[in-house]
């Protein structure tokens, strides 16, 4: 009897599942993904959200005596120098100091020696940011009791990411104690995310108002633009295919033996010890896009060979083997040495000059797409500027998402490969407000800091008078300061 129940139970689940793998669902087919290319050309949908940095709280100016001096010295790429500015104008805010112009270590990175002066307007720079710091070109000499002396200003290593406290304490107890500080290096140096949203809108103030290139640069830009510009759309990519970031993403194995020696060199000279597996960084997203992959990437979003593209990009690491697939995808590729056959914007485009001149053609790009945008990457202030620029078109590969479909391609499994890719890049941001979430960066993402809505819902996003420069202006003549409003905020 038992025997016998016990078959019949097993009849009965066996039959209870079976119905049930009749019943259920078939696993659906991959949906055919769109993405209208058309709409990439124009700017993101903005919300009613648009850029503004100007103060919407009580926003007294720098006093005409301060603590002290502060010094600093921005080293790394254009991008870091960018950010380390807009820290150092911050810094100098929170400890009511005077700021003196930052230092560009420009001669270890790019053997180039122009400074601040020979990339920024230096004037415009200091207008700019009347209404925020006192800022001066250099410590100034001190006479007391018939002598002239200069301020030895006291140099000090800041933490990385060091938090406002520091500067309001250890910081600025150095300054009242010698009179000046000097900070070096200054990269990184003061925490992204700060819950004062006036002292983040002064950093966007300095990223993307306060501080504009040198006229010689902004000409060769817009000569470089508008060339483009001429026969209709183009699209701008870093193509970070480069010996330094290759080095430091510890991606060899795809390079020849002699290729992977120079590549292994340059990490142990520039990077600290660690372990790296070629094939465990490829399947997390931490290699650089090979120049073919970002090509298929473009293809399978629906952008053809007719594509005019502008490439800021150092030398590419592995030569034209590497960039030939590419080529191939889109023979329309452009940069400094095909825009300008006779070769003089090549001859005014070294160092940081050309990195500057690089940055203002990504940022007027119609799109722009970086193939890897790190923290401490080009593409991470370009990111911010054109979504503070008015929303302009992204594209921003998921390279984590967009492994296994590349890996499964190499190894000969190609079945909706398009499909697979759009259906990733689909969650991607194309360049609208989103919110920021970490590891992106503050000059990534300064949404919602600094922008705001003209019939907003909060308060707190309302967009602030029209009359808010006047006000400053005001401000600064009570105290004897006399100026006029150049920029808009």
């Amino acid at each position: 009897m038992f025997g016998r129940l016990s078959f019949a139970v097993v009849v009965l689940v066996i039959c209870t599942v079976s119905l049930l793998s009749t019943i259920k669902s078939p696993t659906p087919p991959l949906s055919r993904s769109k993405i209208d290319v058309d709409t990439l050309w124009g700017t993101a949908a903005s919300g009613g959200w648009r850029p503004s940095s100007a103060p919407r709280s009580e926003w007294p100016p720098p006093p005409t005596e301060t603590n002290g001096y502060l010094r600093v010295r921005c080293n790394g790429g254009l991008n870091q120098q960018r950010s380390a500015i807009c820290n150092a104008v911050l810094a100098a805010r929170i400890m009511n100091a005077t700021l003196v112009l930052p230092e560009l270590d420009a001669n270890s990175f790019w053997h180039d020696d122009s400074g601040f002066h020979g990339v920024y307007d230096v004037e415009h720079f200091i207008k700019s940011l009347r209404y925020d710091v006192k800022i001066v070109e250099s410590i100034p000499e001190i006479h007391k009791n018939g002598k002239t002396k200069k301020i030895k200003a006291f140099q000090m290593r800041p933490p990385r990411d060091a938090p406002e406290s520091w500067y309001t304490t250890d910081a600025l107890n150095k300054m009242k104690e010698h009179g000046a500080i000097y900070l070096t290096p200054f990269s990184h140096r003061l925490a992204e995310e700060i819950d004062n949203p006036e002292y983040q809108r002064l950093r966007c103030r300095v990223n993307y108002h306060a501080l504009r290139f040198k006229p010689h640069i902004m000409e060769l830009s817009n000569l470089i633009v508008s060339r483009l510009r001429a026969k209709g759309h183009f699209m701008a990519i870093h193509l970070r295919f480069e010996m330094d970031m290759l080095s430091f993403a510890g991606c060899f194995d795809i390079f020849t033996p002699e290729e992977q020696k120079v590549l292994k060199k340059y990490r142990g000279e520039n990077f600290a010890p660690k372990k790296l597996v070629y094939s465990e960084r490829r399947a997390i997203g931490k290699c650089p896009l090979t120049p073919e992959e970002v090509g298929l990437i473009l293809r399978a979003l629906g952008f053809d060979n007719s594509t005019r593209i502008y490439l800021a990009a150092g030398e590419l690491f592995g030569g034209e083997r590497f960039m030939k697939p590419f080529r191939d995808l889109f023979p329309r590729l452009e940069n400094h040495k095909t825009i300008d056959s006779t070769g003089e914007l090549a001859k005014n485009t070294n160092g940081l000059v050309g990195s500057a001149v690089d940055y203002m053609v990504c940022l007027l790009a119609d799109i722009f797409m970086p193939t890897y945008d790190g923290p401490s990457n080009f593409a991470n202030n370009l990111l911010g500027h054109r979504l503070y620029y008015g929303f302009r078109t992204n594209i921003r590969p998921d390279r984590k998402g967009l492994a296994p479909i590349f890996i499964d391609r190499e190894k000969g499994r190609t079945a909706d490969f398009e499909d697979h890719v759009k259906r990733v890049m689909q969650e991607t941001n194309f360049g609208g407000p989103h919110k920021r979430v970490s590891p992106e960066s503050f000059y990534t993402n300064s949404w919602p800091e600094c922008f705001c809505q003209v019939s907003a819902s909060d308060p707190a996003d309302k967009c602030p008078p029209n009359n808010v420069l006047e006000t400053l202006e005001s401000q600064l003549m009570a105290q004897g300061i006399v100026g006029t409003s150049n920029s808009t905020r």
